[in-house]
């Protein structure tokens, strides 16, 4: 099972939301300290809301290399917290590390379907979730938030750094043949490079890795194709 840290409230204002952004920026390692070769890998993504404003996040766990479905959970619930662009994880990451906790299965790798430094404040939902799970945690949007990027090669595998008021925030990644690239960026307890190489370890006959593609659809409630 997956401890979550108590680092801050979440009852909190949208000041004080990104006053804690801010801080635990500061925590956020880029240095790679997990084991070289996972053996599990999981990824976190969440439903739009119903029609009563429930949500569903869904934690998926495959098991490298072969990419089985390890483990599923699911945790619902009405988000407390306003959308506001910027401030996501304060409403989507409870319900992710309440799926989390459920896990029987200890992930080595998190990858979520969102930001991680590639953020006004290189605290993105990616970033929140590894802090608060302690784990090793990637990035992986299907759009940028911020920065901006070079010209990138259209063959699987090209990547280019993607970069922000001066800094390297991520990097675009074609997961496929000339194919729209993936957003990769840290997360927490991996360097940039190692994050560009499991997410593409992750990527299969889809944009998306596998991780999160399967959370995403375990979260519509929907079977595995």
């Amino acid at each position: 099972m997956v401890k979550i840290l108590a680092l801050h409230p979440w009852d909190v204002s949208v000041q004080e939301a990104r006053a804690i952004q801010v801080r635990l920026a500061g925590q956020v390692s880029q240095a790679s300290d997990a084991a070289s070769s996972p053996r599990f890998v999981a990824g976190a993504d969440l439903s739009p809301p119903d029609g009563e404003g429930v949500v569903s996040a869904a934690v998926v766990v495959l098991r490298l290399p072969d990419l089985a479905v390890a483990e599923v959970r699911v945790a619902q619930g009405v988000p407390a917290f306003p959308y506001i662009p910027g401030l996501l994880s304060f409403r989507e990451a409870p319900l992710v590390l309440s799926a989390l906790e459920r896990l029987a299965t200890q992930p080595d790798l998190l990858l979520a379907d969102g930001q991680g430094l590639a953020h006004p404040r290189r605290f993105g939902l990616a970033c929140h979730l590894g802090l608060l799970a302690d784990l090793p945690t990637i990035g992986c949007a299907k759009s940028v938030l911020v920065g901006r990027h070079g010209p990138l090669g259209s063959e699987r595998g090209a990547w280019v750094s993607l970069e922000h008021q001066g800094e390297v925030v991520g990097a675009a990644v074609r997961t496929r043949a000339g194919v729209r690239p993936l957003y990769v960026s840290v997360g927490h307890r991996i360097d940039l490079a190692t994050a560009v190489r499991w997410a593409l370890a992750c990527c299969t006959r889809y944009r998306m890795p596998e991780p999160t593609r399967l959370a995403h659809l375990a979260a519509a409630g929907k079977p595995k194709p």
